[in-house]
């Protein structure tokens, strides 16, 4: 058997319905729209439209704050640290940063950084950079004998200073 001769079984896919093709078909001329109406025309996409009661996206209360353009932190638990380093695919007597994770398959690239959480045992003696870091996961690091550094980022952009109107000689200050 070759791929080109691969078939479906007899049945198994459906030809979609024609429209529209004459009353011989059953969904001619009016192609199942029903009769006049905002649906039968074309263009028409009235989603969360209820008929005039107040639509349930508008009923429903809106809780929290959601931010635009939120962080996507990569996060890596301290077991699963271990794990990988009983596997082989990372070596614990190296320091261990973002590159290292990355290349032990354990993070991928293209993201805001790496945050370290506390789930699980971590036996390995480490010295790991991350962007953060739980105090729990700290704490479960240094007790099997290893480093965390945390990566400080730049810090957001500082607002700028109001604009500030100079006085003219023309208000009366310093001209006799």
């Amino acid at each position: 058997m070759q791929l080109n001769q691969l078939r479906d079984k007899p049945g198994a896919t459906k030809e979609r319905t024609r429209v529209g093709r004459g009353p011989g078909s059953g969904k001619g001329k009016t192609a199942g729209r029903g009769h006049k109406g905002q649906k039968s025309r074309t263009g028409v996409s009235i989603r969360g439209f209820e008929g005039g009661q107040m639509p349930i996206y508008r009923r429903l209360p809106k809780r929290g704050f959601n931010v635009l353009n939120p962080k996507e932190f990569a996060v890596i638990n301290v077991g699963r640290l271990q794990k990988i380093i009983d596997d082989g695919r990372l070596d614990a007597s190296k320091p261990v940063d973002g590159a290292a994770l990355e290349a032990a398959g354990m993070v991928r690239p293209r993201r805001d950084g790496i945050r370290l959480l506390a789930s699980g045992e971590l036996k390995a003696k480490l010295a790991i950079t991350v962007d953060h870091a739980s105090a729990a996961a700290i704490a479960a690091v240094e007790k099997a004998g290893g480093s965390v550094t945390i990566i400080a980022r730049a810090a957001a952009k500082p607002k700028k200073a109001a604009k500030t109107t100079k006085k003219t000689a023309e208000s009366g200050e310093g001209s006799e």
